[in-house]
């Protein structure tokens, strides 16, 4: 039994007619009752009698009809995933993110991607720097977004976008009236760095920041993310620096103040991590829906 005697079947039992299931098939007869007989024999029963305007189906042949229509109908869906599957339609997409990130562009990416491929299951894991290479050298995650990030044998890191970044003072407080300021304007202040981790881009990006102009940052904690660092400026620690999305976050007892006099040196990426060699579609696709939000 193929699938092809299983097509001829079904044509000829919903036409009721070699003929017109021929036509239908755009094949001509005699292959279409040489293929029914050998059906028939196949399996042991006779699935038509014959009359004077064509054929009927027998008992035996109107059940068959059923699981005929079942098994092609099965296979037709297995075909369709595989092909969806093979064009990144389908699947799962496994992403890590970690940190302020999560506040910029990249919802809006998933929400997109979700949109234009909603059979792909999409699985969010909160991996830092370190863990998400990790992960994905072990083939554990697909994908990772972070910032600050080297050069890894065997990755591609893709920057995305950048942002500027903001100081956060106390509020009230003698600088929360401001509406810009200079970074040299927090050299007497205590400076919260985030995060505390064995990959600290962040917080070297920002010291060196504050050696170029001008002074070294008097360090008065170093915690484990940024949003930690604005509720213990809200409670009288210090100030901080933080990426411009970050500030989207609405806190009471901080106020976010642009920094003026910056050059793109002062700006932070937002960066995708992934293998180099990934011949997945749906890491594909994914990437194209990132690339056209943020280029």
């Amino acid at each position: 039994m193929n699938l092809r005697q299983l097509r001829y079947f079904i044509a000829v039992a919903e036409e009721l007619h070699f003929g017109r299931a021929a036509e239908r098939l755009h094949v001509s007869q005699p292959p279409i009752t040489r293929q029914i007989q050998a059906l028939e024999e196949q399996l042991g029963a006779q699935l038509f009698n014959r009359t004077p305007r064509g054929v009927e189906l027998t008992q035996a042949g109107a059940l068959f009809l059923d699981e005929a229509r079942n098994i092609v109908g099965l296979l037709d869906q297995a075909a369709d995933r595989v092909h969806r599957a093979s064009e990144g339609g389908l699947g799962r997409l496994d992403i890590a993110i970690f940190g302020t990130a999560i506040l910029s562009f990249i919802p809006r990416i998933i929400l997109e991607f979700k949109r234009r491929y909603p059979d792909v299951k999409v699985v969010m894991h909160a991996l830092n720097k370190t863990a998400q290479i990790e992960a994905l050298q072990n083939r554990s995650i697909d994908l990772g977004f972070n910032r600050m990030l080297t050069p890894v044998p065997g990755l591609a890191i893709e920057e995305l976008a950048s942002e500027p970044l903001y100081a956060v003072v106390p509020d009230p407080g003698p600088l929360a009236g401001r509406s810009s300021m200079r970074l040299s304007e927090l050299s007497q202040e205590p400076m919260l760095l985030f995060p505390a981790s064995r990959a600290q881009g962040f917080v070297e990006k920002v010291t060196g920041l504050c050696h170029e102009a001008g002074f070294a940052p008097n360090v008065a904690q170093v915690v484990g993310d940024g949003f930690t660092a604005m509720a213990l400026v809200a409670a009288g620690f210090g100030v901080c620096l933080v990426p411009a999305s970050i500030t989207s976050v609405i806190m009471e007892g901080v106020k976010c103040i642009p920094l003026e006099g910056m050059d793109k040196s002062a700006r932070v990426d937002i960066s995708c991590i992934y293998r180099e060699a990934d011949p997945s579609p749906i890491l594909a696709n994914f990437l194209e829906v990132a690339r056209g939000l943020t280029h």
